[in-house]
């Protein structure tokens, strides 16, 4: 079969934890799904109009994480790592059934979500992907924040930097491609905080379960976590893996190129939309046959699949 066919996990997966921002326990299972379904949310703890589609324009909330909702005003938050891994692993299909409103925070990276669904298998379908192709530069500038999608052969690439008045933090800059580049150091990257912020995260309700089990946090020019940084880049690596999630949210593997300089979810999400407010801004193409180079798949991945 081809490696540009569908995918999804061999079998049930797993997962319990605490929310990163409710603090509460959640039990989640990753379910394989057929061909065509995508990935979808199913909250178990909810008898009634449970399934949760992560969307663009369902996204509902990102103060400090992504968060959809359906029609029926139900949520599923904290999706972006778990969905980073995803994509970035190349599952197209999938059933998240989860018994609380939060995917569990784990480490505070997609280092386990990878680990657990590389441990179970990935299982390739007869059925084609499909690819968005991005035709038009779109862009979007707000106060210092930048973020731009345009044009790209058979890569997506993701240009991210940030710029932190802390000295542990600072200006970092990284750039990847989703489907050639090794990202086992995206994948590893931790949500991070700094510590004066953390009464001001309790103050808005949330943060309740975060540890330095889960996050890295930067006090004065200090890192809390006794083993310090898992990669250089760490802070801009997790920011990227945060983008790598919130553009699957576009529901297919994309070709194009991303420029993004101290964004986040909500400006990810913004520009997403204004994608989809034309149509000439993409194509949605299906792949019959191996008419892409296999670049288009993560090398790293390739054994993993077979």
């Amino acid at each position: 079969m081809s490696i540009l066919n569908q995918k999804t996990v061999k079998s049930s997966i797993k997962v319990d934890g605490v929310g990163l921002h409710t603090g509460l326990p959640v039990s989640m299972k990753i379910l394989p799904a057929q061909p065509n379904t995508g990935i979808q949310f199913k909250r178990t703890d909810i008898q009634k109009n449970n399934l949760i589609l992560p969307s663009v324009y369902n996204v509902s909330n990102t103060t400090l994480c992504t968060t959809i909702s359906n029609d029926f005003g139900l949520e599923v938050s904290t999706i972006e790592h778990l969905m980073g891994a995803l994509y970035g692993l190349g599952v197209d299909n999938a059933t998240v059934e989860l018994n609380s409103k939060e995917v569990p925070i784990l480490d505070g990276s997609a280092k386990n979500f990878v680990e657990l669904i590389l441990d179970t298998g990935i299982e390739t379908s007869s059925t084609p992907i499909k690819i968005i192709k991005i035709e038009k530069k779109v862009e979007l500038k707000r106060d210092n924040k930048f973020i731009k999608i345009e044009q790209s052969k058979v890569n997506l690439d993701i240009d991210f930097d940030i710029k932190y008045p802390n000295q542990i933090i600072g200006t970092q800059r990284n750039k990847i491609n989703v489907y050639n580049d090794d990202l086992t150091e995206i994948f590893n990257s931790r949500t991070f905080c700094l510590y004066d912020d953390i009464e001001k995260l309790k103050k808005m309700g949330l943060g309740k379960g975060g540890s330095l089990e889960n996050a890295i946090v930067v006090k004065d020019n200090k890192i809390l976590n006794e083993e310090g940084l898992r990669n250089d880049l760490e802070f801009v690596n997790h920011k990227i893996l945060d983008c790598m999630g919130d553009l699957y949210l576009l529901g297919y593997k994309i070709i194009g190129s991303v420029v993004c300089s101290q964004g986040g979810h909500s400006l990810t999400n913004e520009l997403l939309r204004k994608v989809f407010d034309d149509k000439s801004n993409f194509s949605l193409i299906e792949l019959k046959g191996k008419n892409l180079p296999h670049s288009f798949i993560n090398k790293s991945l390739l054994k993993s699949i077979a």
